[in-house]
């Protein structure tokens, strides 16, 4: 069980509040034939929503994710929409049609490297797509709108941290001003930011990796001897987002705080290389060799929950700590969108780059090589070095191609 690699107990949710959170609601989730998505509508769908909405851009993926609430709660009433989070006019008619009270998004790309790659791709989805999706929440009344966000957007050192951090800080711009003012206790759209690190088991994450890697005799391939992460599973993390999620709405007077999740301390990678293998029945360095590869464009040897400017708070909640960043403006933060927005119609990979070190606190562009630039980003930025040349699969952390747009 992926439980035995974290050597923890798990948080007890208050299922309760998450009853009264979903209950009687429309619920639209984006990205919902991902893993996180996907895990959403497994839970939401047994808290009596009065409509579970699954939007994804993937075909199959969302077809998957339908039957299978089809199957498992044949008597809720549920929609699949065929749907990328980058078309604003799509969702604008979407949400009006639709009329989703909460909204779960977790539409994003998550593979470092391949976001390092490709940002034009990263920065559409993952900062553009964000601010598509809370500018319709908004504009359609929802209740709330629950974003997925990542550890990788903490003093991001590669564009999907960056491209994280910049819809982090749109949604919390956006929960400071909207409350509402039409009449007495209108509190407007709530923007709930909810940040966590690796998901065990995910697609493209480590522990999928080194499955394949042992199935065939190893080596199991990491890419720094001290590189470590926060993990959770599946069913822990999206326990503690609805967990969140309803202790937020029901504390309204606490806006523009990102809430995060309480994650026990970091593991090494190789650490968790090892545990695999001896859960195996095999031995470390003599029945299956690791081998170290090198950290990655954009890979950091360790990732952080909170950033230095935040201040850090408890909450009320087991396994919700609070984060309380400065508030960023909010005309700034659609200037930078709207710039990015058209640099990334353009294939301009350099202007996106500029924008983000202009736009993101404490984006420090990775010196490692990271391929940023032409239209598809295949040009590096200052660097002369030779694209490396393909090799094995390596684990260096949350690698995930995760939830799609």
């Amino acid at each position: 069980a992926l439980e035995d690699l974290l050597n923890r107990r798990q948080t007890t949710l208050d299922i309760g509040a998450l009853c009264d959170l979903i209950g009687g609601r429309r619920v639209l989730i984006t990205g919902a034939g991902g893993t996180i998505g996907s895990e959403l509508a497994r839970q939401i769908a047994g808290l009596g929503p009065s409509e579970l909405i699954l939007a994804d851009n993937g075909e199959y993926n969302l077809y998957l994710i339908d039957m299978e609430i089809g199957e498992s709660a044949p008597g809720l009433s549920r929609r699949p929409v065929l749907l990328s989070v980058r078309d604003r006019n799509r969702l604008m008619q979407t949400f009006e049609t639709l009329r989703p009270e909460l909204v779960f998004h977790a539409a994003a790309l998550k593979h470092v490297p391949l976001v390092e790659l490709h940002p034009t791709e990263g920065v559409l989805t993952n900062a553009v797509g964000t601010r598509n999706v809370a500018d319709a929440a908004l504009a359609c009344g929802a209740l709330a709108m629950i974003q997925i966000s990542t550890d990788k957007a903490v003093n991001p050192t590669g564009v999907m941290g960056a491209s994280k951090r910049l819809a982090e800080l749109y949604c919390q711009a956006l929960d400071l001003t909207t409350r509402g003012a039409d009449e007495p206790g209108d509190e407007g759209t709530r923007f709930i930011t909810v940040r966590f690190g690796n998901v065990l088991g995910s697609s493209g994450s480590v522990v999928p990796l080194f499955q394949r890697q042992l199935a065939h005799g190893g080596p199991l391939t990491v890419t720094h001897p001290e590189i470590k992460r926060y993990f959770m599973t599946v069913r822990e993390a999206v326990g503690l987002v609805l967990q969140a999620s309803a202790h937020a709405i029901t504390d309204p007077d606490r806006r523009g705080r990102i809430l995060v999740l309480d994650m026990g301390e970091p593991l090494r990678i190789v650490d968790v290389a090892k545990q695999l293998i001896r859960l195996s029945g095999l031995r470390p360095n003599e029945d299956v060799e690791i081998k170290f590869t090198g950290l990655r464009p954009g890979e950091k040897l360790y990732e952080e929950l909170f950033d230095a400017s935040e201040s850090r708070i408890e909450t009320d909640t087991p396994g919700i700590l609070g984060a309380v960043p400065p508030p960023a403006d909010l005309a700034m933060l659609r200037r930078c969108l709207d710039r990015l927005h058209d640099a990334s119609r353009n294939g301009d990979g350099k202007a996106v780059a500029a924008t983000l070190r202009a736009c993101v606190p404490g984006f420090a562009k990775a010196a490692s090589g990271a391929a940023i630039g032409g239209p598809d980003g295949s040009q590096s930025d200052g660097d002369t070095t030779p694209p490396r040349k393909p090799g094995p699969s390596t684990a260096g952390g949350r690698g995930e191609a995760g939830q799609s747009a």
